[in-house]
């Protein structure tokens, strides 16, 4: 007998044999993951161009380093996991063996300028198409993580056996469906609830929204409201409770959520799923998978300024990846 109990009857249930696939393109996606080392990639020739900053016309110091060369500066830290002082060494090294004749911001510049550092707003759509009211409707798949702050590691932790209440902060992503690449980003403290942050994804997302997708924890009403008020052609694809009953309108006037409740109550909930597309969330928490291996796991900012500068870095080095190529997988078994 099987010393767990769940497996009992195991060699009598039904095995459904996992999906495999390959990679299509392996060729091209193979170069793609060789460039995201390449420094030529991350110190481009627009921030060559562009990296003294522009001569000031108000009152106060005049900069030396323009927005572009400090974003330049930071998405090297992030993609190659690097402090400010290592990070100041990178550019200087890649500037005197480029022989240009520029200035290397110092790490208390990075540092200081990482506070009001205003990040490109993530393009929706294509690489190609350019974000605005002719951009395609994005289908919107959101989810949550958590982040650690700096500070005690698990080994100080193990050694010392201290007790301390670790901190974090919660991370917000909206991913287009399409594409892959993440159109919304918020951090918040750990108590925010993930339907609150419904609202301001939607707002941070330019060009329309075709559907919205998120798990259980977004089955609110003012999730539905909130899409409703912004986008009311947009599809609300949230998986209902299991507690969850109709609306006392549902039998005249049904609302997406009671459509949602009909179809599962018919035709069961893995039918609805696949009925209504709720099987792309996965590529959300695919999403947060690439983030948590390719930047990390934790937030070594010791500011909320700071840190919301650091997301938004993070997601500008990320979509740079997703631009450079994608895999296209083709089922085989």
């Amino acid at each position: 007998m099987p010393a767990v109990p769940f497996k009992l009857n195991r060699d009598r249930r039904h095995h459904i044999p996992r999906q495999r696939h390959k990679v299509a393109n392996w060729r091209e996606y193979d170069a793609s993951l060789r460039q995201r080392g390449s420094l030529t990639v991350w110190f481009t020739d627009e921030a060559v161009a562009a990296w003294a900053a522009e001569p000031r016309t108000t009152r106060g110091g005049q900069p030396w380093y323009s927005a572009l060369a400090i974003l330049t500066a930071l998405t090297l830290r992030a993609v190659f996991r690097l402090a400010y002082r290592q990070a100041e060494g990178l550019i200087g090294s890649v500037i005197g063996l480029l022989g240009l004749a520029l200035r290397v911001p110092d790490h208390t510049t990075l540092s200081r300028r990482a506070a009001t550092l205003e990040v490109p707003r993530p393009r929706s759509g294509s690489a190609g198409a350019g974000a605005g009211a002719d951009s395609e409707p994005v289908h919107l798949l959101v989810d949550s993580t958590g982040l650690k702050l700096c500070g005690a590691g698990e080994w100080l932790l193990e050694k010392h056996g201290t007790r301390t209440r670790r901190s974090w902060r919660k991370l917000h992503v909206g991913v287009d469906a399409d594409t892959g690449r993440i159109v919304a980003a918020a951090l918040t403290t750990n108590d925010v609830d993930d339907g609150a942050l419904a609202g301001p994804l939607l707002d941070r997302v330019a060009g329309p929204v075709a559907s919205f997708t998120a798990d259980g924890a977004y089955d609110q009403d003012r999730v539905y409201a909130g899409v409703a008020a912004r986008h009311p052609e947009a599809a609300v694809v949230v998986p209902p409770r299991a507690t969850a009953v109709p609306s006392e309108t549902a039998e005249g006037e049904p609302t997406r959520r009671d459509r949602h409740l009909r179809h599962i109550a018919e035709h069961g909930r893995t039918a609805w799923q696949k009925a209504s597309g709720y099987t792309r969330r996965a590529r959300a928490e695919a999403a947060i998978g690439r983030w948590k291996q390719v930047i990390g796991d934790g937030l070594r900012a010791h500011a909320d300024q700071r840190r919301a500068t650091e997301v938004d870095v993070a997601v500008h080095a990320l979509n740079r990846m997703s631009e450079l190529g994608r895999p296209s997988y083709v089922r085989t078994a």
